[in-house]
């Protein structure tokens, strides 16, 4: 058979191959995490406005002392490795990536039945669509690329571990931060404390002095439980959704160089899913 015939006979073969369509992952604004942040401050806003007190929320060294020396004394508990890598991962309470997972969970079951009626190399014509979702694509190109069950679960399974443990360390980072805000507010009290009894013989500066004073713990416990806390609660659903993802990657081709019957496939990606996005491929 000459070479035109065989590449010939690959396009027929490519041709006839079913369609498989991987949702593409986007990204979006956490539009939850930036209205419940506005939200938030605005009521704390419409509270002080309402009060229909004379009081100034606002005092410089107060800020200076809690945001600044909370980021500070943070960092004083990582390393600057730590601290850059983190950084992309805390942006990610603002911008997610957004995933359709049924259609997802789908499509990995469409390359299992491929491979199992076609053979593992079917899956390479398939590149263009696989390669929408990135973790999914560096497992298949494992499965095909021949490596055996053994080492394409030791490679994926340390991938996954790396990215956890680096997620984890951007969670501390805030949790670290969330519990050192309010005692930079205490500080920042303690400060104006001092310096407010070190004028006592000027009572009409005691009652605005004690007020500055009491600003630091206002702006401390603002920042731990308004902004730290949740944005760390939401990095680790972040990190859940994406192991999850990553989960199913993993299964799928380990399933592959199993030769497994897509059934029990569809069994391990829905014991991954939450129950609302479980699929049925099988009638």
């Amino acid at each position: 058979m000459s070479a035109d015939s065989n590449i010939n006979k690959q396009k027929d073969d490519a041709s006839k191959l079913p369609n498989v369509s991987v949702p593409e992952v986007s990204h979006s604004p956490d539009l939850a995490t930036i209205l419940g942040l506005i939200l938030s401050f605005g009521l704390i806003g419409v509270a002080i406005v309402i009060g229909q007190s004379n009081a100034n929320f606002f005092n410089m060294p107060s800020v200076l002392m809690v945001f600044f020396g909370t980021m500070t004394a943070t960092s004083v508990s990582f390393t600057g490795a730590e601290l850059a890598k983190s950084g992309g991962v805390i942006l990610g309470a603002f911008m997610r990536p957004v995933r359709q997972y049924k259609p997802l969970a789908t499509a990995m079951m469409d390359l299992a039945s491929v491979a199992r009626k076609k053979g593992v190399l079917a899956l390479a014509s398939y590149e263009k669509e696989i390669g929408k979702e990135p973790f999914l694509k560096k497992a298949i190109q494992l499965v095909v690329d021949g490596f055996n069950q053994k080492d394409v679960e030791r490679v994926l399974v340390n991938e996954i571990e790396a990215d956890i443990e680096r997620d984890k360390r951007a969670v501390s980072m805030l949790r670290r931060g969330a519990e050192i805000a309010p005692a930079m507010g205490l500080i920042g009290t303690l400060v104006g404390l001092v310096q407010m009894l070190a004028d006592l013989e000027n009572p009409e500066a005691i009652g605005p002095a004690m007020a500055v004073a009491l600003l630091t713990t206002f702006y401390g416990a603002i920042l731990g439980t308004v902004v730290l806390s949740p944005m760390a609660a939401k990095l680790e659903k972040n990190s859940a959704d994406e192991t999850m993802v990553r989960m199913m990657c993993l299964k799928t081709a380990l399933s592959i160089l199993r030769k497994e019957n897509p059934r029990n496939l569809e069994l391990m990606i829905n014991s991954e899913l939450p129950a609302s996005e479980r699929i049925v491929y099988f009638d």
